[in-house]
């Protein structure tokens, strides 16, 4: 897979990261997940990159908006959750082949280069 960035152009950190990976040379295939949401099996996929639980890259304060309780859904029902409503995911995501990572800070995803 190219590299890729789970962008949202109205998040400063995501733009932030864009023009990190640009800086270096890299054009990656923006995907705009609002726009084009990601399935629930590649939202499982990004989550197993990133190698941590999908509560880790859940906005809180988004999810209490869209009602959902981490703590009421184990890990399948909670990514399904976090497919059905986009704006809940943590942002940037960046996936470069079999690694990712957020970009918060945006310098997180220079590991993954």
């Amino acid at each position: 897979m190219p590299l890729t960035i789970y962008h949202n152009p109205r998040c400063t950190k995501s733009r932030q990261t864009l023009e990190l990976l640009e800086s270096k040379g890299l054009t990656p295939t923006v995907v705009e997940y609002l726009k084009t949401p990601l399935s629930a099996a590649e939202l499982a996929r990004i989550v197993k990159l990133l190698g941590v639980p999908a509560s880790a890259i859940l906005r809180k304060a988004e999810a209490k908006e869209a009602g959902i309780d981490p703590s009421a859904l184990n890990e399948k029902d909670l990514i399904a959750a976090m497919a059905k409503h986009p704006a809940v995911i943590e942002r940037p995501i960046v996936v470069n082949g079999a690694k990712a990572a957020v970009g918060r800070p945006p310098e997180n995803v220079l590991k993954i280069l």
